[in-house]
């Protein structure tokens, strides 16, 4: 690929999705976007940004984007996050919501791996919290990432990656050389696919949202607009997971910072953002 041709898809990439490519990486752009020729039955990279040039059709345009975002994912992802949802948000959202449903969204959840670490808690948790009612959404970009994600198959790779043996013999079944996730776990998870700094305004509210490594991959100005996106669709008293090292930096108003918990934050009540 030219050095103009990687500097469109990461034009691309910025103006759909907020996603930050840095375009001197060639070997990345080129690996990601060779299955996406190959796909839409072009003969190489080349043919495939010039039809795009030429046509400027969305199907294509957004296949790039989806191939060029990040699709690392595993169960239990850095644990420490799901301990404190385990033992200390869901007990509190529970309380608060006083038997109503607590809504939780798992945002570029990738092929699902967040979603269902938190559906299994959820499962796990009943018995200690009774009457809980849950709603769980998963969302991403990547149709194909959603697609793996409601299949709920996964690689022995997949779930060696951060799933306890415990949760694997309670929660999954072997199925040739894949693991199938049970039906009841699958079945408690929404999908639906969003572009997270796109208008949110009927997303609707949420108690608790999940979105990790999202914020640091993207270009600048995008990501007040995300953070702003996720105030407006975090309840009053919801909790908001960054990843490690992740901040609110560009809209600190509107979040709090959970004393001696890195990245979780309280939406702040008071904050009020322009429409």
């Amino acid at each position: 690929m030219s050095p103009q041709d990687r500097e469109l898809v990461a034009q691309l990439c910025a103006a759909r999705a907020g996603l930050h490519v840095d375009p001197d990486k060639s070997y990345l752009i080129e690996s990601r976007l060779g299955s996406v020729a190959r796909r839409e039955g072009f003969g190489s990279l080349e043919d495939m940004m010039a039809a795009l040039r030429q046509k400027r059709e969305d199907r294509l345009a957004w296949g790039i984007v989806e191939a060029m975002a990040p699709t690392e994912s595993a169960f239990f992802r850095d644990r420490t996050p799901f301990a404190l949802f385990r033992e200390e948000v869901l007990p509190t959202i529970v309380n608060l919501r006083g038997g109503e449903p607590v809504r939780i969204w798992s945002a570029a959840c990738a092929a699902g791996q967040e979603a269902y670490s938190l559906a299994m808690i959820v499962e796990d948790e009943r018995s200690k919290l009774p009457g809980l009612k849950v709603e769980l959404f998963g969302s991403d970009i990547g149709e194909r990432q959603l697609e793996k994600a409601q299949s709920g198959f996964y690689t022995q790779f997949e779930v060696q990656r951060g799933l306890p043996i415990r949760l694997l013999i309670r929660h999954f079944e072997r199925d040739g050389e894949m693991w199938a996730i049970s039906p009841r776990i699958r079945q408690m998870v929404r999908w639906r696919r969003v572009n997270l700094v796109a208008d949110l305004s009927t997303a609707g509210r949420f108690d608790v949202i999940f979105c990790r490594y999202v914020i640091s991959g993207l270009v600048e100005p995008m990501r007040v607009r995300l953070l702003e996106n996720l105030a407006r669709a975090l309840a009053p008293e919801g909790f908001l997971f960054l990843g490690q090292d992740e901040d609110v930096a560009g809209l600190q108003g509107a979040f709090q910072p959970v004393g001696g918990r890195p990245g979780l934050y309280a939406r702040n009540p008071a904050f009020r953002i322009a429409a």
